[in-house]
């Protein structure tokens, strides 16, 4: 763990693999999802809305390469040798021929100043076929697949239509883990029903995966959603800092210590945000986050031994 942070960082990590500044650049390669396209549900997950988090410049009409080379221009300004990761992120990127999928991926590692991929997927969206070419791939460049997990509440995957287990994300990260492939990890905290309890308890049993890297956000209410429809009739909890910063240290305080820690929040355009508007920049909430934690010596797998050890992810 870094010594200056209560927490496994992730640009910390980073820094130690590669000798140069990395930025990642978000692409659309205009893949579907198995929520949306019928094979699951055509509702997709109550609380989302993809465009939440493309960049302007993703286009999925343009070639991944010329996303890669506007992105780059947005960027490049203020570190000329910065490198870059190919961040395929809009809905399931592994949802495709394998064909298909090699001539993405490989279109984004041609480009200039790309030195790896970040693949964002649902864990009922690998196959292993899928998983044996990136294995192979991910011997050549660096390689994060990253999976939408959201909660290990079973009830609670279904009330937000997800559409798969928690289960399911244990055995495609065990699977993804066999490879040799760095796997990331995505929760949110906060969604209708959870309580405190339960979301601390998800720690445990985040920590009892092989995942290297977690995501974790807040609950966002997005305009145009199931969610949104539902918070509109019967509005729920939702975090405030003052609320979120307690619990989220608790809940990092329960982290497995080697587990490397990306994100904690996340930030939708103000125009399709409903609720709750924090106004805060991710940089301002994670210093208070780290003061928050440091204020109270509270630091990542501080609880572990004596919480998570006793959780298994069946």
């Amino acid at each position: 763990m870094n010594s200056q942070l209560p927490y496994n960082d992730f640009g910390t990590w980073l820094r130690t693999l590669f000798p140069y500044k990395i930025q990642k650049i978000s692409v659309n390669a205009g893949f579907s999802c198995p929520n949306r396209d019928g094979r699951i549900s055509t509702g997709g997950c109550t609380f989302c809305d993809n465009n939440t988090f493309n960049p302007s410049y993703c286009d999925k009409n343009k070639a991944i390469r010329k996303q890669l080379e506007t992105g780059k221009l947005f960027f490049a300004r203020k570190y000329p040798d910065m490198r870059y990761l190919a961040y395929f992120q809009a809905y399931s990127n592994t949802y495709a021929s394998l064909d298909t999928l090699k001539r993405l991926y490989e279109e984004a590692l041609q480009t200039d100043g790309v030195v790896g991929l970040v693949i964002g997927t649902r864990p009922d969206c690998v196959t292993s076929e899928i998983l044996d070419y990136i294995g192979n791939l991910s011997r050549q460049t660096f390689i994060i697949i990253e999976y939408g997990i959201e909660s290990n509440n079973n009830v609670t995957l279904n009330k937000i239509n997800r559409g798969h287990s928690f289960e399911c994300s244990c055995r495609a990260i065990k699977e993804t883990k066999e490879r040799g492939i760095l796997t990331g990890g995505h929760v949110i905290l906060g969604l209708p029903g959870e309580t405190d309890n339960d979301m601390l308890n998800q720690a445990a049993d985040i920590s009892t995966t092989q995942l290297d890297i977690l995501k974790i956000h807040q609950l966002q209410i997005i305009k145009g959603t199931a969610l949104a429809n539902e918070y509109n009739k019967h509005p729920f909890r939702l975090f405030t800092p003052e609320s979120y910063i307690p619990l989220l240290s608790k809940y990092i305080q329960r982290l497995r210590p080697n587990l490397i820690l990306d994100r904690f929040t996340s930030q939708a355009p103000k125009e399709m945000l409903i609720a709750p508007n924090w106004g805060l920049k991710n940089h301002e909430f994670t210093n208070m986050l780290i003061n928050y934690m440091n204020k109270n010596d509270i630091h990542q797998g501080q609880a572990y031994d004596t919480i998570c050890t006793k959780h298994e992810c069946k």
